[in-house]
C-alpha cells in the first residue's frame, strides 16, 4: 500500500497521525539544513536522527532504500537524499523547497567568506587561521579514506580496483570522469556475469537489524504510487534541464569559449554529471582543473576553500563555489572584482546543483527498477572502490602542497607526477599536520572541534610571531 492510500479522509495516516503539513516540512528542512554539517556522513547522520528517529516520516529500510538509489545518481548524496525524501513527502514541491533550503544556508555563508578571503585573505590573522585549517583538512581527508576504504574494499578485485584507480590518477594524470566510467563498466559486466566481487555493503547495505514499517509515515513498501513518466512529468523534466543548461548556452552563444565565465558554466556543467562517489571523490577533479588547467587559484588556497566548506553547513562540494569565485574575481573583464566573483560563485552553485532537482523527478519513479538491478548495484560497487583510491590521491595532493613548499609536476614517459622538493619542508605544517591525525585517528576528535582547534592554533602561532616568541 503506497502512503498515499495510506491516509485517512481527513488528512491522517491509518494510525491516527496527521500528515505533515508544508508548515511543518518547512522547518524540518531548515532545521536539518543549519545542522547539517561534517561533510557528507554528518549530514546523513543529521537526516537519520531527524527523518526517522524523531519524525518517523522513514523506517530504517526505506531511508537505507532511498539512499542506495542517491548513490546511483551524480551529484551529492546528502543533496540527493533531501530532495527525493521532499518529493516522497509533498511531490514537487516538497523536492524544490527541501533541496533548496539544504543549499541555502552553505551558499551564504561560503559567499560570504570568498568575499573576506578575496579581499582580506592575506591579512595576517585570517591567513593565520588557514593555516591552521590545512593540516585538518588534510587529517579529515585521510579519515575519510580509512572509512570509505574500511566499507567498500571487501575483496582483493576491489582492492585492485581502488590500487589501479590511484595509480591511474596519480602517476598518469587520468581524468577522473575516465576512471569513474571504466569502474563503472567494470563492475557492470562483472554483475552481468555473475560475479559477487563487487556488491559492496555501501552506504544502504541491507545487511544488519533494518527494521520494517514500525510506525513510519511512508512505510516500507514501493518507493512511489507513480507509474514512471507520471508524476514528475516529462514537461517539468523539460524545464529543469532549460533552466540548468540554458546559462552555459546563453554564455556560449554570448561570450563564446575562453570567457572565464563561459569556461566557469562549462566546466561545472560538466561536473555536475560525473560526481558520483561524493564530494571528496570529485574534488581532485575540480582541483586538478582549478589549479592546473585554468589556473583559477592556486594549490593552498584550494585547500583554504576545503576548510570553509568543512566549517559552514550544506554539502561539502559547495566549495565549488569558492572555487567559482575566485576564478572570476581574478579575471572580472568589464564588471568588477566583486560583482565578478559573486556572479562566477552563483554560476557555479547553479550548474552544481540544479541538475539535482532533474535526476529525481526524472528517475524517481524507476527506483525500484533501480534498485533490483544487480549490474546497476555492481556496478556502483565498482565506483565506490575506485573512489577510494582517488580519493586516497586527493590526501596525497592536499599533503604535498600542505607539508612542502614547493612541488613540481614531472610530466615525460607518459607520466604526469607530482615531486615535492624536499628541502622546501615546513616543519611547522608537518607537526601541526602530524597533531591533528593523532587527534583523527588515535582520539576520534570530532570534526568540528578539529577545524575550530586547529584555526585556533593557527592564530596563536601568528600572536607569537608578532611578540617575537
Amino acid at each position: 500500500m503506497s502512503e498515499m492510500d495510506r491516509r485517512e479522509p481527513d488528512g491522517c495516516i491509518a494510525d491516527g497521525r496527521p500528515w505533515p503539513g508544508f508548515g511543518e516540512a518547512l522547518a524540518v528542512w531548515w532545521r536539518i539544513a543549519l545542522l547539517s554539517f561534517g561533510g557528507p556522513a554528518g549530514q546523513i547522520a543529521v537526516m537519520h536522527r531527524i527523518l526517522v528517529e524523531e519524525k518517523r516520516w522513514l523506517d530504517e529500510g526505506r531511508f537505507l532504500h532511498a539512499l542506495n538509489f542517491c548513490m546511483l545518481l551524480p551529484g551529492p548524496e546528502a543533496q540527493q537524499l533531501t530532495v527525493y525524501v521532499g518529493w516522497l513527502m509533498h511531490r514537487w514541491v516538497g523536492d524544490i523547497v527541501a533541496g533548496l533550503l539544504f543549499v541555502l544556508p552553505g551558499a551564504i555563508a561560503i559567499l560570504a567568506l570568498s568575499w573576506i578571503y578575496a579581499f582580506y585573505g592575506n591579512v595576517g590573522i585570517v591567513a593565520a587561521a588557514f593555516f591552521g585549517l590545512k593540516a585538518a583538512v588534510l587529517a579529515i581527508v585521510l579519515h575519510a579514506v580509512a572509512r570509505i576504504g574500511k566499507r567498500a574494499l571487501r575483496n582483493g578485485i576491489m582492492v585492485g580496483l581502488a590500487a589501479a584507480a590511484f595509480i591511474a590518477i596519480f602517476f598518469f594524470g587520468a581524468p577522473f570522469p575516465a576512471i569513474i566510467l571504466t569502474a563503472a563498466v567494470i563492475g557492470w559486466v562483472g554483475g552481468r556475469v555473475g560475479s559477487t566481487a563487487f556488491q559492496g555493503g555501501g552506504h544502504g547495505s541491507r545487511e544488519g537489524n533494518a527494521s520494517e514499517d514500525g510506525g513510519s509515515l511512508l512505510g516500507a513498501g514501493s518507493q512511489t504510487d507513480d507509474e514512471p513518466g507520471r508524476s514528475g512529468s516529462f514537461a517539468l523534466c523539460g524545464l529543469l534541464a532549460l533552466l540548468w543548461l540554458g546559462p552555459t548556452a546563453m554564455l556560449l552563444w554570448w561570450l563564446g569559449p575562453g570567457n572565464v565565465f563561459t569556461d566557469i558554466a562549462v566546466f561545472f556543467t560538466k561536473m555536475a554529471v560525473v560526481t558520483f562517489g561524493g564530494a571528496y571523490a570529485v574534488l581532485t577533479y575540480v582541483a586538478q582543473a582549478g589549479v592546473d588547467t585554468y589556473g583559477w587559484l592556486q594549490a593552498g588556497e584550494m585547500i583554504d576553500g576545503l576548510g570553509m566548506a568543512e566549517t559552514t553547513p550544506g554539502p561539502l562540494i559547495m566549495v565549488t563555489q569558492f572555487v567559482g569565485f575566485m576564478g572570476a574575481f581574478r579575471d572580472p573583464g568589464t564588471l568588477s572584482p566583486l560583482a565578478a566573483g559573486v556572479f562566477g560563485g552563483v554560476l557555479t552553485t547553479w550548474v552544481t546543483f540544479t541538475p539535482c532537482f532533474l535526476w529525481i523527478f526524472l528517475l524517481a519513479p524507476y527506483v525500484e527498477r533501480l534498485r533490483d538491478n544487480l549490474a546497476l548495484s555492481a556496478a556502483l560497487g565498482a565506483i565506490t572502490a575506485a573512489v577510494v583510491g582517488v580519493v586516497l590521491n586527493l590526501a596525497l595532493w592536499f599533503g604535498l602542497h600542505v607539508v612542502f613548499g614547493e612541488v613540481t609536476v614531472f610530466e615525460g614517459w607518459g607520466l604526469q607526477v607530482t615531486i615535492p622538493h624536499m628541502d622546501s619542508v615546513d616543519p611547522v605544517s608537518l607537526a601541526l599536520g602530524a597533531a591533528a591525525l593523532i587527534a583523527v585517528f588515535r582520539f576520534e576528535v570530532g570534526m568540528v572541534r578539529l577545524l575550530a582547534g586547529s584555526a585556533a592554533v593557527g592564530v596563536a602561532l601568528h600572536a607569537l610571531q608578532l611578540t617575537g616568541g
